[in-house]
């Protein structure tokens, strides 16, 4: 089958990274989270796909170009105004003329279960829906069951009302009814795919599995799923020698971790699981990174710790910075999300002086910069100039 990637949004609550690029192109393992989603379906057996691109497309367009690099066939259909995962789905509707999969550009999903959703699309010709399970369901689309059909979706509900931890996992097997059941669903202005699989319910079979599934929401989810990525193929990406890469031999490396083409990492610096350094990226003397996603031509200053942190493109965190790293409590949009492991972020080309301190979960936007010695707390716009005292 044919399938219809969903990677036109931009991702907001993922600013200032998504200022620049799409969500779908943040870093995993020092690959676009797209890239994942990619191989996950061309290992399922899919040869052809369909990108339906929006915001910041030509990011995506010359990053895949045809596909030939992956040994597939890449067409792009392109949703204009970011209107919902629904409306996104139906631009794609020219270049469908049979069944298909339909998947969410950022979420990582194992092969199997897109194999599984696959087979069984095939063997009803019927609406399918992979689903799993997870222990914060409320966060997601609640999906109920009566054994495995499918008798009600609900996105993100109160807690107190989640009954079942089975969760919408974005993986859909679909014919081309969808796209005139689409055209002639109500909304609000947005339009999901949610809509339309309610009004299957009764009819729409669930494909449960129990196996990878890493959904980027947050900015800390890009933290996670990096190291979730890491811990279980970091043998692999670690295996591929990056061009260029020199560690000095007095530096300490401790996999799982994934270095990039061009990086340095200066005597005595220790770089430890869960991090990624994108290309060119140079690390100082004696720096400390831990749980961290570097993007390309970032500096780390001699002396700084940078931990459970993501620095941005040709950001510079200056020499003795701290990033302490660990639990924090944030808020995004108007939701409170308690615990979360957040040191910090580095905006793109910001620049960070010597000294600096980061308060657990504090942002710093892209080209802001912060005067030496001073503290970043909170979320600091863009262009912003943090100052001592």
């Amino acid at each position: 089958m044919k399938a219809v990637v969903l990677a036109a949004g931009e991702g907001t609550r993922l600013r200032p990274l998504t200022r620049a690029r799409p969500k779908p192109m943040l870093p995993i393992a020092n690959r676009p989270l797209l890239e994942h989603v990619l191989e996950a379906a061309r290992d399922a057996g899919i040869d052809e796909f369909v990108f339906v691109v929006g915001y910041e497309r030509e990011r995506i367009q010359s990053y895949f170009g045809d596909g030939d690099d992956w040994g597939v066939d890449v067409e792009y259909a392109v949703q204009e105004k970011q209107l919902g995962t629904g409306h996104a789905l139906l631009q794609a509707e020219p270049q469908v003329d049979d069944a298909f999969i339909a998947l969410n550009g950022d979420r990582i999903v194992e092969p199997e279960a897109i194999s599984a959703v696959v087979e069984e699309r095939r063997d009803r010709e019927a609406p399918v829906m992979a689903v799993t399970r997870s222990n914060q369901p409320e966060n997601y689309g609640v999906v109920e069951l009566d054994g495995r059909t499918v008798t009600g979706i609900e996105e993100k509900p109160p807690a107190h009302t989640v009954a079942t931890d089975y969760i919408n996992a974005g993986v859909y097997g679909l014919g081309e009814r969808v796209f005139d059941d689409l055209r002639n669903a109500e909304s609000d202005g947005e339009l999901g795919i949610t809509t339309v699989l309610r009004e299957y319910a009764g009819d729409l079979r669930a494909v449960p599995f129990d196996g990878l599934w890493l959904d980027v929401s947050h900015l800390w989810d890009l933290l996670s799923v990096n190291a979730r990525m890491l811990d279980q193929f970091g043998g692999d990406v670690a295996a591929d020698a990056a061009p260029g890469a020199l560690v000095h031999e007095r530096a300490t490396v401790v996999d799982p971790v994934v270095v990039g083409d061009d990086v340095r990492v200066r005597p005595s610096a220790t770089v430890l699981p869960g991090t990624s350094l994108g290309d060119n990226v140079e690390v100082g003397a004696n720096a400390v990174l831990s749980n961290a996603v570097v993007l390309p031509d970032a500096t780390i200053g001699d002396g700084a710790v940078v931990r459970d942190c993501i620095v941005g493109e040709n950001a510079t965190v200056g020499p003795n910075a701290t990033v302490e790293g660990g639990e924090t409590d944030v808020v995004v949009d108007g939701v409170f999300y308690e615990g979360v492991r957040l040191g910090g972020v580095v905006g793109d080309n910001a620049d960070v002086g010597g000294a600096v301190a980061f308060d657990p979960g504090a942002v710093l936007g892209n080209a802001a910069s912060v005067e030496s010695g001073a503290i970043v707390d909170g979320r600091i716009e863009d262009e912003a100039v943090v100052r001592r005292g």
